[in-house]
């Protein structure tokens, strides 16, 4: 998968999509079974292009507000914990994010990444906010 258009295809047919635009797709991964509370995190899929010349793809999904969390605290726990992405904010929220070049890009090198940002927002979402708002 080397171009922009075939990781499209490969999302909308493997997810749910919510929103679909020509530079970013959102999808929506539940977490939970029947015996469970189910929740879910939304998760943004967007092209960039680096230096005006290289296709890459960021994976970036909210948990919090700033306003909500003690910062040192989420980064303290993300040092701790988590193996992929970075933490930044983005407006008002708290966003991990996740970036990988495009170009020969196989689709374990997306998929483990995007359920290792998703599932670890999720989780830190529970941990810091108590709901499930994203």
């Amino acid at each position: 998968m080397a171009e922009w258009a075939d990781l499209v295809a490969f999302v909308r047919h493997e997810y749910r999509v919510i929103r679909d635009e020509p530079d970013e797709i959102r999808i929506r991964l539940s977490y939970g079974d029947d015996d469970y509370e189910e929740r879910a995190q939304t998760v943004v899929i967007a092209r960039e292009i680096f230096d005006r010349r290289e296709d890459w793809v960021q994976i970036a999904t909210p948990f919090a507000r700033v306003d909500e969390v003690d910062l040192a605290t989420v980064l303290t726990e993300i040092g701790n914990t988590i193996v992929v992405g970075g933490l930044v904010v983005m407006g008002e929220h708290l966003v991990l994010r996740h970036s990988l070049p495009l170009v020969n890009l196989d689709i374990n090198e997306f998929t483990d990444p995007l359920e290792l940002v998703a599932g670890s927002a999720e989780l830190l979402e529970q941990q810091f906010t108590g709901r499930d708002d994203y």
